[in-house]
């Protein structure tokens, strides 16, 4: 790899965010909640704001791996606080090059810029023991465990959550004077 790019992919690249994604959803089927059929006819899933956003590693100018980020309430005031890391994926191809922890490293840089986010959510199948390594580097704690949370093909798989609390100083609260 010469050259990491972690640059912000725009609804105007669905089809090429869509291409990649399927082949992710056909190789690695069971570490997502959706499957190639459920994501044809979708939307992007995020709408190139702030607070609602993809991320793209580029190495070599080749699309490497992807990962969004939405905050949960973006019409509800109540859930405002909070957001969700979610479609994380890097191709086999380039798996072990410290692209995943980039972009997740990137993600968080740019949501701690988000005005009164306090926290990062996330789900990850509970036998993803790579994944769940990685989101623990970075500080993601898990805090509930569906069981039989998918079932693809037979197949029942529980989910993590997990969470990335940020420091008060972040958020816009009320101060002590």
């Amino acid at each position: 790899m010469e050259h990491l790019e972690i640059i912000e992919i725009k609804s105007d690249k669905v089809k090429a965010y869509k291409e990649f994604l399927a082949i992710g959803l056909r190789n690695d089927e069971e570490n997502f909640r959706i499957s190639p059929d459920d994501d044809l006819y979708s939307p992007f899933p995020t709408h190139d704001r702030e607070d609602s956003f993809t991320l793209g590693a580029y190495c070599d100018g080749h699309l490497a791996g992807i990962v969004s980020f939405a905050r949960d309430g973006h019409d509800r005031e109540k859930l405002r606080h909070k957001g969700i890391l979610f479609r994380m994926y890097v191709s086999n191809e380039y798996r072990g090059m410290g692209i995943a922890k980039k972009l997740i490293e990137s993600l968080i840089d740019m949501v701690r810029k988000i005005d009164n986010i306090e926290q990062i959510n996330l789900t990850v199948i509970a036998t993803n023991t790579g994944a769940k390594k990685l989101y623990t580097q970075f500080g993601f704690e898990t805090f509930g465990t569906e069981q039989n949370a998918i079932k693809w093909k037979g197949k029942y798989f529980t989910e993590d959550q997990m969470v990335l609390k940020f420091t008060m100083m972040n958020c816009d609260t009320e101060k002590n004077d």
